[in-house]
């Protein structure tokens, strides 16, 4: 029989030594990207931020303007896919400045640290 190691289990870190320790590979990461995407489109507003930039291209459509009202509701539609695509990644970028953001994907569950073996 082979024995094998438990699988690490998650820790808690301050954020100071979050912020120097993860560039110096003392620690892993662990991110759920559903939970990533859910925070990261509710933390920036996405929603808010993409309806009325689709909303006026397709008024912008109706009136006349059918390639500048395309693009805008192109460029919505590419941002609310570009950001969930890359939300673990924005979620690092913001925990790594802002420690309330990092201790509430802590809380939520969004984010695991775990020492590097």
């Amino acid at each position: 029989m082979s024995e094998t190691s438990p699988a690490p289990e998650p820790i808690y870190v301050p954020h100071e030594e979050f912020r120097t320790g993860l560039p110096a590979g003392l620690f892993r990461l662990i991110v759920n990207p559903e939970r990533a995407t859910k925070y990261v489109k509710h933390r920036l507003m996405l929603t808010a931020l993409i309806l009325p930039i689709i909303g006026a291209g397709i008024g912008m459509a109706w009136y006349g303007y059918r390639w500048i009202g395309l693009g805008m509701v192109l460029l919505g539609v590419v941002a609310h896919r570009l950001v969930a695509h890359q939300a673990p990644k924005i979620l690092l970028y913001m925990a790594l400045r802002d420690p309330k953001i990092y201790h509430e994907a802590i809380d939520f569950e969004i984010l695991e640290v775990r020492r590097a073996r």
